[in-house]
């Protein structure tokens, strides 16, 4: 891939990030992008509490980040991808995120065929050997038109 591809496809992960109302909301930040492989950070934010007495951020925050990192990791796949949407994403809770620490999902997209993208993605906060969550999911492909 030239640097000019490499460019555009990072352009579009980010404008793919930007677009999504849901994901200013909660205050995703694309951190790392390209070839395939994504990055998004998310701050602790007490509207995102799941549970008021311990401060854990609520799973569907964690579920939205690393769907959002899936989708931006198959817009920056060098396969030139104009468009994605989820297919299936399953995603085992390992523990807790700690409250007041940030999370940070990375994902991979690892195979793709003429229809769809294969990802696998990690959610960690600031101890990154212990993974709050991981997971795996499908994900349409649009290629541009010829």
């Amino acid at each position: 891939m030239s640097d000019e591809q490499h460019i555009r496809r990072e352009m579009l992960a980010r404008k793919f990030i930007e677009a999504i109302p849901h994901a200013r909301a909660l205050g995703m930040v694309l951190t790392n992008v390209g070839d395939g492989h994504a990055e998004i950070a998310m701050d602790y934010d007490t509207r995102f509490v799941g549970d008021p007495e311990t401060g854990v951020i609520h799973g569907g925050a964690v579920s939205a980040l690393m769907d959002t990192c899936g989708g931006a990791a198959v817009m920056s796949h060098p396969a030139a991808t104009v468009s994605t949407a989820t297919l299936g994403l399953r995603i085992d809770y390992m523990r807790a995120a700690t409250p007041g620490q940030r999370i940070t999902a990375r994902a991979e997209c690892y195979h793709v065929t003429r229809s769809v993208a294969f990802v696998r993605a990690t959610a960690v906060d600031d101890d990154p050997d212990r993974p709050v969550a991981t997971a795996t999911g499908t994900f349409t492909i649009e290629r541009p038109k010829a």
